[in-house]
């Protein structure tokens, strides 16, 4: 037996979710226009959510576990990716492990904007 199929997933994932740690902040930004801003460089600080007089970004407004949960939303396809299809080689999963974190995240930014009205 050459191996187990599944390891060389396991780098894949752990580097796709470490793209999805470090600029999912960043993604909200990109899509609600809210004003946060890289963890390194102040994160929610900026955001919407403290101004009163504002729509609230919904990632933000959610709190610490919406926020979770979309990171969650995000992992699932990446997950995936990252192990199948078991004929592609580990270069090929990882580029698609890494394109599912802005797709994923906008699908859904977008259904979570619109479900909040914050464009509305």
């Amino acid at each position: 037996m050459k191996g187990l199929p599944w390891r060389s997933g396991v780098p894949v994932l752990v580097a796709a979710l470490a793209v999805t740690g470090v600029f999912i902040i960043n993604l909200c930004d990109w899509i609600y226009d809210c004003g946060c801003r890289s963890w390194w460089a102040g994160a929610a600080e900026y955001c919407n959510i403290h101004d009163p007089n504002s729509r609230h970004c919904p990632w933000c407004s959610v709190g610490n576990l919406g926020f979770a949960a979309v990171f969650l939303g995000i992992a699932v396809p990446q997950a995936v990716l990252s192990f199948f299809p078991r004929r592609w080689k580990w270069p090929w999963r990882l580029l698609a492990a890494l394109a599912a974190f802005p797709v994923a995240g906008w699908a859904i930014g977008l259904a979570m904007g619109w479900w909040m009205g914050y464009w509305g």
